[in-house]
């Protein structure tokens, strides 16, 4: 029988030998960034690979997102290990596409690297005969919650119902059966350190803002119209006015844009469009900043006469990781990273749809330096791809063998350690219960 370590060394052995072949899939993603819901190139690549490991896998998921399975000797539990495919738009990263402003500023190749560490490793070194369980490995869609206005687009046309790639692939079931999920991200870390762990984030929800009023002559007869420029204007001065109210334990975030401001010059504004999220360390905590922007936002119609038209939408749930999980994952990066290099993760005011799986089931979400710039900056770039692709591949790899060796014993010790906060059932409602439109005359 082979030991635990026999098989770490193995996963190990083979990542090494095949890492030139590992962070040029990093490369090569880096070179054709496509945003959430469009990364069909990307979505192609891992199904390229998954096909020349020998990896049975199912592609298309939530329009994009590829799943492949690796059996062991047992079938359950199942271990998922996830990456994402999506970019952000980014016009002057040095990497951006010149036709669309995408570019990876976030890590998100390194992900998708990762991912296909782990699954040669584990499919390279013949381990799976040797583990009591089952691994999933994702490929997730659309991350990042930009372009609204797009992905509402395909809502209305009923091919997806929630903005986020994890929230849809729950809804239609592709994370039924999975006990535990894991991914790592990158960031760039203080000198000296190489991993943060244990870290929580925000939560959000979105909102689509129309602000109607009535064209006129902007020089001849602006007393006919009614400005929705002016209207949008109150009501971002309204939300700043409200920051002095939001509890400093609660890091509330609300960062709105304009993203359409009239027609032409010398025309009255009669169609103003905003978008915004609204973040919190908590739902209560969402809930009441979210209340606050809408009053906000019809005290603006209502200054100048206008209507606004407010459309909010499920975002993302709080990141929170599960301790005994992550406690296998620290033991393993000790070894590839030195244990001084871990530092404990802290709150993050961003947010991550890796917090809604965390509400169904335990999970989590490690920070892996190799990086430098500022997140979704211009300046974001995988710098040292030994860190930043092929360390974690071996930790999450080492982290599934400890998870199902010997009778899946850890993997079934974290999962009888408590309950998720959510059901899928209950997660879905809660969602959908943050869908509201509403039309305001002011």
């Amino acid at each position: 029988m082979t030991t635990r370590q026999e098989l770490k060394t193995a996963v190990c052995r083979e990542i090494d030998r095949r890492s030139g072949e590992i962070t040029d899939v990093c490369e090569t993603i880096l070179g054709h960034p496509e945003p959430g819901f469009k990364e069909t190139k990307t979505a192609a690549l891992v199904a390229r690979k998954f096909a020349e490991l020998g990896i049975s896998y199912r592609d298309k998921l939530a329009i994009t997102g590829v799943k492949g399975m690796l059996k062991g000797r047992r079938d359950n539990p199942v271990v998922a290990v996830l990456g994402e495919l999506d970019s952000l738009v980014v016009p002057d990263h040095p990497h951006a596409d010149p036709s669309t402003g995408a570019a990876h500023a976030c890590g998100h190749n390194a992900q998708i690297s990762m991912l296909i560490g782990v699954a040669m490793a584990l499919a390279g070194a013949g381990v799976m005969p040797e583990l009591d369980g089952s691994v999933a490995l994702i490929a997730v869609p659309a991350e990042e919650y930009i372009e609204i206005e797009f992905r509402q687009g395909l809502r209305r046309d009923g091919k997806i119902r929630y903005l986020g790639g994890k929230a849809e692939l729950i809804r239609t079931g592709e994370f039924d059966g999975i006990d535990l999920a894991m991914m790592t991200h990158t960031a760039a870390l203080p000198k000296g350190k190489k991993l943060n762990i244990g870290g929580t984030s925000n939560g959000t929800v979105a909102k689509q803002i129309q602000f109607i009023g009535k064209a006129a002559h902007a020089g001849g007869a602006p007393h006919l119209g009614v400005n929705a420029l002016n209207a949008a204007t109150i009501a971002m001065v309204a939300i700043h006015a409200q920051r002095e109210t939001f509890k400093d334990n609660d890091t509330i975030r609300v960062h709105p844009i304009i993203t359409k401001g009239g027609e032409v010059v010398n025309i009255v504004p009669a169609d103003v469009r905003m978008e915004t999220y609204v973040r919190g360390k908590t739902l209560d905590a969402i809930k009441d900043a979210n209340q606050k922007v809408d009053r906000a936002l019809k005290a603006g119609a209502m200054a100048v006469g206008a209507k606004v038209k407010i459309t909010t939408l499920p975002g993302y749930m709080p990141m929170q990781n599960d301790s005994l999980f992550q406690e296998v994952y620290r033991k393993n990066a000790g070894r590839v990273l030195g244990r001084s290099t871990i530092m404990p993760g802290g709150h993050g005011t961003g947010s991550t749809d890796m917090g809604d799986v965390s509400h169904i089931m335990p999970a989590i979400h490690p920070m892996i330096g190799g990086v430098t710039g500022t997140s979704h900056g211009s300046d974001y770039l995988v710098s040292d791809p030994k860190l930043a692709v092929i360390a974690p591949a071996k930790i999450m790899a080492m982290t599934v063998i400890d998870l199902l060796v010997n009778g899946a014993q850890k993997a079934k010790e974290i999962l009888s350690h408590g309950k998720p906060a959510l059901t899928k059932k209950e997660y879905l409602e809660l969602m959908d219960g943050f869908f509201k439109e509403e039309t305001f005359q002011g």
